[in-house]
């Protein structure tokens, strides 16, 4: 079936359609090689229309050990060729398969590369995917359809859960408590295999409940959308600041700001992929980083504040990591678990590790 991915300025760029499902969403790219299973699987991306720059997708099939949530979050799912017959000694289904399974809207055979240039020149923009003879009424309806708030809602646990160490670490194990904005499977795994005990709770966890926990820190966790939109949690981090350690990853590193103060914004097209260049101000290092954000903390507003920017992006100098001057609190704006990309930035759990072991 033919389809088409038509943006909300008029652009129109056509396709096959997988199925015959359509979609409503944020149009963003992403610009890694591999990983289209983590990125499909990763809850940042709720409620968006996943665009690939990389032309090959699917060459590899799907494993459920690359899953980074319990499903796929995407709106749609846009790419040049869709490959049919993967290889891989992890190769369970096809990329065709899954996006079936999961109810993915997909358009394929499109030149990924000029939907790219379109957001790039443009920003990012609302977008449909559908049949290529849809009507211009109901193609009016869906571009009508508001864009969704508060995504946090529909990607977090129902109900807290805990992940125990190894048999041989729990002795010395320390304790860590995760708000789930939308935590992906790497981040847990990579505490996990550090040492740490974690209870994983819901996004809407009052600090009163954490603190009663009694944990040796906390994790606050990546997720979709505008901070903002999630102000709620933000009232409940400025309770807990002080109180623990903590340690916040991507949205978690926005809502931390925004409790200490801060400001944040949107970026016109976002950071999507697994090659970002951040610089360490501490140490003049810079590595390189898989990274999945639409917005950002305002360097400008942490001026007057108790905070140090860390890290930043060097293309285009945003904030990337930040600390307390005071407090045992830091963030960081990308994903040093990667899940796929660069492991540069696996030093960041060892930070962690060593201000849970300190406070001993």
């Amino acid at each position: 079936m033919k389809g088409k991915l038509i943006l909300e300025d008029g652009s129109v760029f056509h396709g096959d359609m997988l199925n015959s499902l359509k979609a409503t969403g944020e149009v963003v790219f992403n610009t890694g090689m591999v990983g289209y299973q983590e990125s499909l699987t990763d809850p940042s991306y709720c409620g968006q229309i996943l665009t690939l720059t990389y032309p090959m997708v699917g060459n590899y099939g799907i494993a459920k050990l690359f899953m980074q949530s319990r499903k796929s979050f995407v709106h749609g799912f846009v790419i040049g060729e869709l490959c049919e017959h993967g290889s891989n000694w992890h190769y369970e289904e096809s990329l065709a398969e899954f996006l079936t399974e999961q109810g993915v809207p997909c358009l394929y055979n499109v030149d990924t590369r000029a939907v790219t240039r379109k957001i790039r020149n443009a920003g990012t923009m609302k977008g449909i995917i559908v049949s290529a003879d849809t009507s211009q009424e109901e193609i009016d309806k869906l571009m009508a359809v508001p864009l969704p708030h508060d995504q946090v809602a529909e990607v977090t646990t129902d109900k807290p859960y805990t992940i125990e160490p190894e048999e041989g670490q729990k002795e010395h194990a320390p304790y860590v408590v995760a708000m789930d904005f939308g935590v992906k499977e790497n981040i847990l795994k990579s505490m996990h295999d550090k040492g740490c005990r974690l209870t994983v709770v819901p996004a809407s966890t009052k600090a009163e409940e954490i603190l009663a926990m009694n944990p040796d820190g906390i994790f606050l966790s990546n997720g979709p959308g505008d901070p903002e939109d999630v102000m709620d949690a933000v009232e409940e981090i400025k309770k807990l600041l002080g109180k623990k350690p903590i340690f916040g990853i991507c949205l978690g590193h926005q809502l931390l700001a925004l409790a200490l103060g801060a400001k944040t914004y949107k970026l016109k097209f976002g950071h999507r992929g697994t090659n970002q260049p951040v610089k360490d101000l501490r140490t003049g290092k810079v590595t390189i980083s898989s990274q999945n954000h639409g917005f950002a903390v305002d360097g400008e507003s942490v001026k007057d504040l108790p905070i140090e920017i860390t890290h930043i992006n060097v293309n285009d100098d945003t904030v990337e990591g930040m600390r307390h001057k005071t407090m045992p609190i830091f963030s960081v704006q990308y994903h040093p678990e990667a899940a796929p990309g660069p492991d540069d930035n696996m030093y960041l759990f060892d930070e962690f590790w060593a201000m849970l072991k300190k406070g001993e």
